[in-house]
């Protein structure tokens, strides 16, 4: 079962240098290669080495980096480019022609039988150099059926390492992606990859379903970067795994290091890292409802389907508005020392709700309620000073 063995083909140094805010200079793709290499992902994926003579001499390096993860590049199906790629050092070349009626039209112009005769001459000549060779067909969701299943079975059938599934424009959905994976799973024997756009917001759903229909291989980005609206990011990937097998990821991933990936990367291209995102957003473990407040202090399960301590982050309660109940204001009367009784922080609760209908509150303002508060208790019950905060 693929929910159980897979594998992260990591392309932020290929698909997200296709992010439209994206350069990256050599020593900062060694630097994500490092971080990603460091954080566990299996594979990193370059851009085509017959970009530029640049792109060449970076796959080359990065190659050459010694690094735990396996060093892909991604070239067009042709001879020249997989020459070229094979000249770089690299532990294997991930292959693509379209297929669809569009790209055979609009793009390339080639048939089917033309296809097929290029994938097996390309992919047999990259086997012979020893390196893993993955062929994929290009937008296969308005592909014909029949059409890729020829494909895949010829490539197949020479011994291709892989075979790749591209939602190239972002069309599919969850079922499809589900029914094509399945169908392609009882075709091939070899392992199968999933490349998902999020054009239409289902790149992480699409790529979850791929594997449980029997992919091996899913095709990741920091942040989701890439052409247009990207591809399944890493860390909305592994949080989606995470949940059907907390150990298996904790195992895998160096998950602190998340965090500090994402930063890098967003700095790079000049993006900030979504409120909402995925783990290491701001509010991704922020607490505010008094009800949710309360059951999370009694056990963070009730609301968190993520450790945020796995992860090295905290989780948050925010006390500071009119939604804030009183389990949670006390637990920030004790954090500040301030010996106050349950009858006691139910009132001073009260007054901060008051305060909040009338006007946006901070945490400082919460803490000069409570302390105005204790400080008035103190001297109605006659105890003098104020205990001390710390």
């Amino acid at each position: 079962m693929s929910l159980e063995n897979f594998a992260i083909i990591e392309s932020t140094l290929r698909e997200g240098e296709q992010f439209a805010n994206a350069f990256f200079t050599s020593d900062q793709k060694v630097e994500i290669a490092h971080l990603l290499d460091a954080f566990g992902v299996e594979y990193l994926e370059l851009t085509s080495p017959a970009a530029s003579p640049q792109s060449r001499d970076d796959c080359a390096r990065i190659a050459r980096l010694g690094l735990k993860a396996k060093i892909l590049t991604h070239t067009r199906c042709h001879m020249d480019d997989a020459r070229i790629a094979v000249d770089t050092g690299v532990d294997g070349i991930d292959v693509l022609f379209g297929t669809s009626s569009f790209l055979r039209e609009f793009s390339h112009g080639k048939d089917i039988p033309y296809i097929i005769e290029q994938a097996i001459e390309v992919v047999e000549f990259i086997k012979s150099q020893g390196l893993e060779v993955r062929f994929s067909s290009e937008d296969s969701f308005r592909s014909d059926l029949v059409d890729l299943l020829t494909i895949y079975r010829a490539v197949d059938k020479i011994g291709v390492t892989r075979v790749g599934i591209a939602d190239t424009v972002g069309v599919a959905n969850p079922r499809q992606v589900y029914d094509l994976v399945r169908t392609l799973r009882g075709v091939v024997r070899c392992d199968i990859e999933f490349h998902g756009h999020n054009d239409t917001g289902c790149a992480i759903a699409n790529a979850y379903c791929a594997l449980e229909a029997g992919a091996t291989h899913i095709d990741t980005s920091v942040l989701g970067i890439g052409e247009r609206n990207g591809i399944p990011p890493l860390g909305g990937m592994i949080a989606r795994m995470y949940t059907h097998n907390p150990e298996q990821i904790r195992r895998k991933y160096n998950l602190p290091l998340l965090r500090e990936v994402e930063n890098y990367v967003a700095g790079l291209v000049g993006v900030d890292v979504p409120f909402n995102n995925y783990i290491t957003g701001y509010t991704a473990f922020t607490h505010k409802a008094g009800i949710h407040a309360k059951a999370i202090l009694n056990n963070p399960s009730t609301y968190e389907i993520l450790d945020p301590a796995d992860f090295g982050l905290t989780r948050y309660l925010h006390i500071a508005h009119r939604l804030t109940g009183w389990n949670a204001v006390k637990q920030r009367a004790d954090q500040l020392q301030l010996n106050l009784s349950d009858p006691q922080v139910k009132v001073v609760t009260a007054r901060i709700k008051a305060e909040a209908d009338q006007r946006k509150l901070s945490l400082d303002d919460v803490d000069v309620l409570l302390r105005e508060y204790h400080s008035e208790a103190a001297q109605a019950e006659g105890i003098g000073e104020l205990i001390p905060v710390g």
